[in-house]
């Protein structure tokens, strides 16, 4: 179990001792150290949680080795533990195959009762991922496990998804009704919840929902329509080259040739598997130009963000790996620069990053100190068996940076699944929220001096317990910072308690809205948020270009039976949210991972894009591109290059003051330059949607590092500005609508 680490450890050490000082040494001797480094740890991933096949190949060898005399109940036992793991791994049919015979060893009888459900609802979940295997994954179709299904989306092969409504039935069948005035799910009736979700997902597949399923088991319609209902956004990913099949990962989406067109960058966390380079083609395609950007062998990585780090006009990226690894998480990231002619190199040893190594899949870029210089925090995972504190990576501003984590007051020592800087209380100073797994959360208040203070639990902003994704924005336009902290709680069962209107008794996502005082109070419950989710990949973005931002939730735990919709949530005014899932085509089935919210075609509206694939091997799926037919709504795209400030611009304020239709007042539109949530990269650049606007008075931007506002008046609508810190007046990006087609 050791091997990976301690040989990769002797690796980078004996690297260490033969490198000369960083000022002598090319930086491909840092990009060439870290493929050596990817390449020995993709060798040897048995034992890796969750990826490695380890664990099944040693119970195949106990199972073998098992006397015929073994008692029944411990030849089921280690049948049943087999057959998860060939089902991790993508044995589906070994998988039914010892669940079948385990279940034959079991005497039918009420005493065996607990036995008998749990082996047929791991039975009944075998059977249904061997259908979404036979119908969407060997036979992909862009609208594939999306609800609600459409007619072309039913199975074609039916026969697994019977199988599995027959395994449910026979747990509901023997699993009690639960008590209408119960407050909090037992685990009978936690397993009845489950197993009643899936039994009506499994129906959906067939085209037997609703009619077909037995009336005491039936989830009804209504828990899978919208409330409201918007233009449908088609799944186009496929038809682009874009839909690559691989287990969850990282997405980016900005313009790392500088040719006014988005490109993205996408990874997976498969310590095998490629991160991806595709470049916008100007006309509506995109072309995979991995190998022609010096990428190759840059593998693994759970989350990416970009950034212009080291000021030179082009965008460079993050790559975070080793998270959910623990001891065999200690890998490094990746710091990849852009070298401005198409390709790129990673340095992540000659800029100081690559000194120790943490579990991470989170990080975020700004400018603390306000020199100019893009600093980087990097969350890390601490557990039982691993000390990774937070690293606080300051730019030296010659290309290098140093951990000053621990003289700064942001160690945090938890697990950390999401960080983010945000000015809350408006004092020009970036704060730093950390969201953490299983323990409170942070707000670092930058003081202004190198050092931090932890406001979280005085400012009531410390919960949920269990959170995952967490972002600043400005939901209300009120020119304050909002804070979003999503919980990471909800199971398949919460999801049917919840459409059953029984009570759900799990910590729920958290909306603070900021306070003119430098607070926050907690909103979510008036702004229509306390539904059961398992946010994992998340961003924000405008759907409808009405100036107010929506937010997408990708989600799923890593076992097979979180057959659970990815979520969308529309913002009205700045008051409330609905849930627009269904109407709007979002409600997508397979484990969501990072999402984009994106201009790719340069019509002034936002794409959605989203990293899909699950935790395991056996749980790979196609990404999907969610194309926006559009509002009617006005937009202004504004990019910005700061020159005391940091290049790109992230910590810059911009304010949008728009004249409405005759009689209506003029309101202002609030954007905080960042890459938007914590899992999932949307570009630097911002398209702001301006509603039914008439006009554009002004627009201000606010340069926090030097205290400069820069106004500009009567903004063409409808067109893209390139704004440089300083300067009198802007230019125009020139931007040109394409027609999404085929891939190159």
């Amino acid at each position: 179990m050791l091997f990976v680490a301690t040989v990769a450890g002797a690796v980078l050490a004996g690297a260490a001792a033969a490198q000369p000082p960083s000022s002598s040494r090319s930086p491909y001797d840092s990009h060439e150290r870290m493929l050596s480094l990817l390449q020995l740890v993709a060798a040897n991933t048995s034992d890796i949680p969750y990826i490695g096949d380890g664990a099944a190949t040693r119970l195949r060898a106990q199972l073998s080795a098992l006397p015929a005399t073994a008692p029944a109940p411990e030849r089921w036992q280690l049948m049943m533990v087999l057959a998860e793991e060939e089902l991790r791994v993508g044995n589906e049919a070994e998988s039914l195959r010892l669940l079948n015979d385990a279940l034959t060893l079991v005497p039918q009888s009420e005493e065996n009762r607990v036995g008998i459900n749990f082996n047929n609802y791991r039975l009944g979940i075998a059977y249904l991922r061997l259908a979404e295997t036979q119908n969407c994954v060997l036979h992909p179709n862009a609208e594939a496990c999306i609800l609600p299904l459409r007619e072309g989306d039913i199975h074609s092969q039916q026969t697994p998804a019977r199988q599995a409504i027959a395994a449910f039935l026979e747990v509901l069948k023997h699993t009690p009704a639960p008590s209408p005035t119960a407050e909090v799910l037992d685990d009978t009736t936690r397993q009845h919840f489950a197993a009643r979700w899936l039994l009506n997902i499994a129906y959906m597949t067939v085209g037997g929902y609703p009619d077909e399923v037995p009336e005491p088991y039936l989830i009804p319609p209504a828990a899978f329509e919208s409330a409201e209902s918007i233009p449908r956004f088609d799944n186009i990913a496929p038809s682009l080259g874009l839909a690559t099949y691989d287990m969850c990962g990282g997405a980016i989406a900005d313009d790392f040739d500088n040719d006014g067109y988005l490109d993205l960058v996408v990874s997976t966390w498969d310590t095998q598997g490629q991160l991806r380079f595709f470049r916008n083609n100007g006309d509506g395609s995109f072309s995979e130009r991995t190998a022609e950007a010096g990428l190759e062998g840059l593998y693994g990585g759970l989350n990416i963000i970009q950034a212009d780090y080291d000021n030179d006009g082009n965008v460079d990226f993050l790559v975070m790996r080793g998270a959910w690894q623990a001891e065999l998480g200690r890998r490094p990231n990746s710091l990849v620069r852009n070298n401005g002619d198409g390709t790129f190199t990673d340095v992540t040893f000659d800029a100081g990053l690559g000194q120790v190594h943490f579990p991470s899949q989170t990080a975020s870029w700004g400018d603390y100190d306000n020199d100019g210089h893009l600093d980087l925090y990097v969350g890390n995972e601490m557990t039982q068996g691993v000390y990774a504190p937070g690293q606080l990576f300051r730019n030296e501003g010659d290309g290098t940076f140093t951990d000053v984590a621990d003289e700064a007051g942001v160690s945090n020592l938890a697990r950390a699944k999401a960080v983010i800087w945000g000015d809350y209380d408006a004092d020009g100073l970036q704060d730093l929220y950390v969201s953490n797994f299983g323990q409170p959360n942070r707000l670092y208040r930058n003081l202004g001096d190198g050092t931090f203070v932890d406001e979280a639990a005085r400012l009531g902003v410390a919960e949920p317990i269990g959170s995952f994704p967490a972002w600043f924005w400005d939901v209300d336009n009120d020119g304050r910072l909002d804070l979003y902290v999503s919980a990471y709680t909800a199971g398949i069962e919460h999801l049917a308690a919840d459409a059953l209107g029984a009570p759900v008794d799990i910590p729920m996502s958290r909306l603070y809205r900021g306070t003119d005082d430098g607070g926050f109070e907690e909103v979510s419950e008036s702004y229509g948020l306390r539904q059961p989710t398992a946010a994992m990949g998340a961003n924000f973005g405008d759907l409808d270009n009405d100036g107010y931002l929506d937010f997408y939730l990708g989600t799923g735990y890593p076992d097979y039976h979180t057959v659970m919709p990815n979520l969308m949530y529309r913002n009205h005014g700045g008051t409330r949210f609905s849930n627009v899932t269904y109407s709007g085509g979002f409600g997508h089935l397979q484990k969501g991972h990072a999402v984009a919210f994106a201009d790719l075609d340069n019509d002034g509206d936002q794409d959605v894009f989203e990293q899909m694939g699950g935790a395991f091997p056996g749980d790979r799926f196609g990404n999907a591109l969610y194309e926006n037919p559009g509002f009617g709504n006005r937009w202004i795209t504004v990019k910005l290059e700061g020159v005391r400030s940091n290049r790109s611009a992230i910590g810059a304020r911009i304010r949008v003051i728009v004249a409405g239709a005759a009689g209506e007042e003029s309101r202002s539109i609030y954007r905080h330059v960042n890459s938007g949530g914590s899992f999932g990269a949307n570009p630097l650049r911002q398209t702001i949607g301006l509603g039914d606007a008439t006009r554009i008075e002004r627009i201000e931007v606010f340069w926090p590092a030097t205290g400069l506002t820069q106004t500009f008046a009567d903004v063409p609508l409808d067109s893209g500005l390139h704004i440089v810190e300083g300067e009198d007046a802007y230019s125009t990006l020139g931007l040109t609508a394409l027609a999404f087609g085929s891939a190159e």
